[in-house]
Order: structure tokens, then sequence, then C-alpha cells
């Protein structure tokens, strides 16, 4: 079975200039996820796909593959991921080469080990599911959330005022790290418009952070450092 990791890295960023290849902790963020799909041995390629010549640069560096730049199509604010996955395994195609797995790796998530690719992946094939997806629980009980109707603060779900926390359902949410795909399955559905079937991967709060601006980034990074910190003194 063959696999590939494709790390999705647009330029242009807007919030935080250059984001991708930002330093995090003495070395490009992007580095992060280069390393861990390198390390982790799961994968018979692993590339990175931009429309940054500097991205692919550093990139390359760092031991990915950039085989070819990332379409304008793609490119623009109102491509998805999933329209860059498709674009890459074409291209792929074109070239005579088929995976039968991917692993979309975003290009900010230094939280990502080698380890966790390897668990998850491990998780991925030993189900009969179409994709695996990270996430992480809810660290409030999202049942009792506030909204504000005509001026006055209620409750969204008044029906769990005086539900027991530990009585409510475990909510999540996408960690926003990678994702494991079966690439068939992923091909046949994205064509239909239809949902995968799908496996969670469950992650800790203290190892997950959406970065979008640069009070995210000093989180992440003070996150990182005592997920390192744990794990030199297990």
């Amino acid at each position: 079975m063959s696999s590939i990791a494709i790390i999705t890295a647009r330029g242009g960023s807007k919030r935080i200039p250059k984001k991708n290849i930002k330093v995090f902790c003495g070395k490009p963020v992007i580095a992060y996820s280069i390393e861990a799909a390198l390390e982790s041995k799961l994968f018979d390629e692993v590339m990175v796909s931009t429309d940054s010549e500097e991205i692919a640069v550093v990139a390359q560096h760092y031991g990915a593959d950039v085989p070819f730049m990332r379409s304008a199509k793609t490119s623009d604010d109102f491509a998805t991921t999933a329209d860059v996955l498709q674009e890459v395994i074409s291209e792929y195609e074109k070239r005579g080469q088929k995976f039968d797995t991917m692993c979309c790796i975003y290009p900010t998530a230094p939280f990502v080990t080698e380890a966790k690719l390897r668990q998850a992946y491990d998780k991925f094939i030993n189900s009969k599911a179409e994709m695996l997806v990270p996430v992480v629980a809810f660290s409030f009980p999202p049942q009792r959330a506030f909204v504000v109707r005509n001026g006055l603060l209620v409750y969204q779900y008044p029906e769990h005022i005086n539900t027991r926390s530990q009585d409510l359902e475990k909510w999540y949410h996408d960690a926003g790290q990678f994702y494991i795909y079966d690439i068939v399955s992923f091909v046949e559905k994205k064509s239909k418009g239809k949902r995968l079937k799908s496996i969670s991967f469950e992650l800790p709060e203290t190892e997950v952070q959406d970065i979008d601006n640069l009070t995210d980034w000093k989180l992440a990074e003070m996150k990182y450092k005592i997920m390192r910190w744990d794990d030199k003194n297990e």
C-alpha cells in the first residue's frame, strides 16, 4: 500500500505575513510538518503544494519534494483544501504515480509529531473508514452556551440548564492539523459532493491551537514548549 503526505502551503498570508515559513521556536513553522512526515516513515512521498517560490525553497531545504507548483485556480481565497488535494493527486497520476492513501498536513501544525502520525495511521488502516480526522473536545460544554436575543442573555439549549456536566454528551471540533484519506473514496465522493465515512483521533487541548493571528502564534509557542517539556520529562 502506497501513501503520500501532502503539505498545503499557500503563499500570501494576510493576517500573519509569510505565516507558513515564519520562525516558530527556532525554525520555520512548516519544518515541523515536513520533519514529522519524514520521520514517521509512513510515506512514499512527502511533498509540499505551494504557489510560492520562497516556500518551495524552504520546503526543499527541510527535505520535502516540490515537483510542481500549485495552479492559480487552487491558490486563490476560494479554493478549498479538497481542491488542492485533488489537483495534487491528478498531477501525480499524469506523471504515472498513484497512491492508495494520503495524509494532508497543514504547514502551521507544529504539534504534529511522527508518533501521532503513526498512531493515527494505524487506527485508520485498522478501521473500515474512508477518512480520519484529529479532533479536540470543547473545554466547556457547548450545551451550556449563551446567546443574545432581543438584547437579553439566554441559554441556547435551555433543556440542559440543570443537566450535570458529566451527563452531557462530549462534543468535539476539528483540531486543524492533519487528515488521512483513502484516495479512491476521496476522489469518488468529492465528485459527487458526498461526505466521507470518518473516524476520530482525539488530541489533548494542550496540543491544539488555531493560528490565525499573532496572539494565536504566541499561545501556540507556549503550548509547544510545554509539550516538549512534558515529552522530555516522561
